[in-house]
């Protein structure tokens, strides 16, 4: 009897350092456009503060009372308001029992009119800068840019046609409405 003779294959070890660099390479291009993309869509907003009111002297302070602009977006339109009265008797505050300040047009927002309304409080009040802006929980997230949008800047046609933009409430503050 002829005896056979195994002949073991020696399997050499899986070298996956290139596998690893490729991964390596990979994540790190993704990170580095993420980052790039995600800085692209940033939009300066702050939370409403406590305490530590800006350093301001009491005489400015008495000159002018705080307006503290409040726009709130809720499904009947935008409501308008100011603290203490400033800005009328009926704006005191954001009240859902009452009708929109700009209610919708054609079941859709006006966003024209709110840039309008806050162009005028804008010239009543110069030296301000800061909105808080509050949305009902049922309002699209496009609907709240937007809102943000014609807070920030009112475009501004001139005779020649022409257009002009001029900054307006570019600190914009976010808040539950409640």
């Amino acid at each position: 009897m002829r005896r056979r003779v195994h002949v073991e294959e020696e399997v050499g070890e899986l070298n996956i350092v290139p596998y690893l660099d490729i991964v390596v390479n990979l994540v790190m291009f993704m990170l580095l456009s993420m980052t790039g993309l995600i800085s692209l869509g940033v939009l300066n907003v702050s939370t409403p503060k406590i305490g530590g009111a800006a350093a301001t002297t009491a005489a400015e302070q008495a000159e002018q009372p705080k307006l503290l602009l409040t726009v709130a977006i809720g499904k009947q339109g935008f409501y308008v308001a100011g603290a203490g009265g400033v800005l009328g008797a009926d704006a005191a505050t954001p009240d859902a029992t009452r009708p929109p300040t700009i209610p919708l047009r054609d079941g859709k927002y006006d966003y024209a009119a709110l840039s309008e309304q806050l162009h005028g409080i804008k010239d009543r009040y110069p030296n301000e800068t800061s909105v808080i802006l509050s949305a009902d929980m049922d309002v699209v997230y496009d609907i709240l840019i937007q809102t943000m949008d014609a807070c920030r800047e009112y475009v501004l046609k001139n005779p020649d046609g022409s257009t002009e933009r001029k900054a307006m409430f570019f600190d914009v503050s976010l808040s539950m409405i409640g």
